[in-house]
Parts: C-alpha cells; sequence; structure tokens
C-alpha cells in the first residue's frame, strides 16, 4: 500500500553531503561571509526601504516575525513590514478565501498590503532583513523556508520534516514556481527534494536562481 503525506514517517531522506562536517562548514562560511557582506553593503538600502516603510504607512518598521526552525526551535526573525499594523488580526477575517490547501495563508490580491509593501514584495526588499538571523546562526542563505509558529502547531507528521535541517531565505519553493503552488504537501515536497539531494552546488544553483527571479520582479 501507498504511503500518503500524512502518514509518512517523519524522518526524511539526507543527502550524504549533511553527515560531512568539511560541507558543513563551507555552507556556513558563505552563509557569514555574504550575510555580513551584504549587511554592510546594502546599509544605505536598509535606510531607504525603512524611511519608505515609516511615511509610507502607520506602523513599525519591521515586522516581528516568530517562526520555528530547525528542530521545531522558535526564534524571532525581522522582515521589512509590507502590510498594514493590524493585518496579523484581519487574516482571520480573509481566511474563508485562503488560496493555500493547509495551515498556511496565501492570498494573491491580499487587501492587507501597503503600496510600498507591495513594491518591496514583487523585488522580495522585504525579505531584507532575514540576513542578520544568518548572520546569527538561526538560518541559512539557502533552506526551507521557516514556518509561522502559527502555522507549526497545525503541521502534520510529513510537513514538520521539512525542519529537519536549518531554515532558510530561500529554497527550491522560491525558484519553482511558488507563486504557483497552493498545496502546502507540494511544498513541503520541494523542501524534501532539496534535503535529500543537497549539495553546495545546489546551494550556488538556487542562489543564482534567486537572484534572477529578484530582479525580474516575480515576488507577490
Amino acid at each position: 500500500m501507498s504511503t500518503t503525506p500524512q502518514e509518512a514517517v517523519s524522518s526524511p531522506t539526507l543527502s550524504q553531503s549533511w553527515n560531512s562536517n568539511a560541507r558543513l562548514t563551507v555552507k556556513r562560511v558563505v552563509d557569514l561571509t555574504l550575510s555580513a557582506s551584504s549587511l554592510l553593503l546594502l546599509s544605505p538600502v536598509f535606510l531607504v526601504l525603512a524611511i519608505l516603510v515609516k511615511y509610507g504607512s502607520r506602523g513599525p518598521v519591521l515586522y516581528r516575525w516568530l517562526v520555528v526552525g530547525k528542530d521545531g526551535k522558535p526564534f524571532v526573525g525581522y522582515k521589512f513590514r509590507s502590510m498594514v499594523a493590524n493585518a496579523d488580526e484581519l487574516k482571520t477575517q480573509l481566511w474563508s478565501q485562503n488560496e493555500m490547501i493547509g495551515p498556511v495563508f496565501k492570498l494573491t490580491k491580499d487587501p492587507r498590503i501597503t503600496r510600498v509593501g507591495a513594491w518591496m514584495r514583487r523585488y522580495s526588499l522585504d525579505e531584507l532583513p532575514q540576513l542578520y538571523s544568518v548572520l546569527k546562526g538561526d538560518m541559512s542563505l539557502v533552506g526551507p523556508r521557516p514556518p509561522l509558529h502559527t502555522e507549526y502547531e497545525k503541521f502534520t507528521a510529513y510537513q514538520k520534516q521539512k525542519l529537519v535541517v536549518k531554515p532558510g531565505i530561500t529554497c527550491l519553493w522560491q525558484v519553482n514556481g511558488r507563486n504557483k503552488v497552493c498545496d502546502l504537501d507540494d511544498w513541503v515536497t520541494l523542501d524534501l527534494d532539496y534535503i535529500r539531494n543537497w549539495s553546495l552546488g545546489l546551494d550556488f544553483k538556487i542562489m543564482l536562481q534567486t537572484v534572477a527571479a529578484v530582479f525580474a520582479g516575480s515576488g507577490k
């Protein structure tokens, strides 16, 4: 009998590369080097974005993002606020319009997104503060996207498998039609493909594809 995602065991198949301390060290060095240099070089951009967010709508510049990382460990990350200040409260009212199958919320024409936020999301500029989480070690540049704490509490055993490794800013889902994926299990399948086939070369490929996607303005 075939196994459905919900019935799958909670231990995914891992690439042998995850057992190599040398490869993991290189991955961490790349994370540290690129996150630190990017935070320094992009500091003028951070200042401009902060001003745009602050004067574009009422509310804080940064959105505190309570998410779950490797092995279910929670941490607080940050994004530039792209929605109205009470977006989390409004989500409940909009849940009936959710376009994603599963506990993750997705709405193409989300009324909570501000004008500045829509522009930032198009080029993934709202994600830039996550470089700090990479520098701290909570995240990696490449890895499965971390779910919100409230989403993780409703994950199935199959869906929780994506967090056996450190989450990342970008992943296969980001560069393989993220705007078209409407089922969380399909998203998790991409994450498990990454975990099963991980290599430093795959990370490099995903980062290049991410840069291309950012410049193409394919975000929403």
